[in-house]
């Protein structure tokens, strides 16, 4: 299987959707989403009866919140891998973090190559 980027999936999305879709559009979609992840996990405590266990629809549905959170970034013309480092470094300040996003991906690219 194939890795893809944040910008890759950005510029894929902008194709598909800046003629067919609104922001508003794809913001319902995402909700709709978020509710389908939510009955998925009161399925899983037992809040919810008749509902699918299981963790291929949880990964299903999870997949379609990132879809429309990324489709939506990228009608918008948002760079979200330069605003996700930003607001973690932020993050990791505020919250006394060991490391940031960015540290720990150095570090984890100076492990794999030794």
């Amino acid at each position: 299987m194939k890795d893809v980027t944040i910008r890759q999936l950005e510029a894929y999305l902008l194709e598909h959707y800046k003629k067919s879709r609104t922001e508003e559009g794809l913001f319902i979609k995402l909700v709709e989403e978020v509710g389908e992840v939510a009955e998925v996990l009161n399925g899983r405590s037992g809040r919810k009866a008749g509902v699918q266990d299981s963790n291929i629809e949880l990964a299903i549905e999870l997949a379609d919140i990132i879809h429309y959170t990324v489709a939506i970034a990228a009608i918008n013309n948002i760079d979200l891998t330069k605003t996700i480092f930003e607001k973690d470094k932020k993050a990791s300040i505020k919250y006394n973090h060991e490391r940031n996003l960015e540290q720990y991906l150095d570090e984890t690219n100076e492990s794999s190559h030794h």
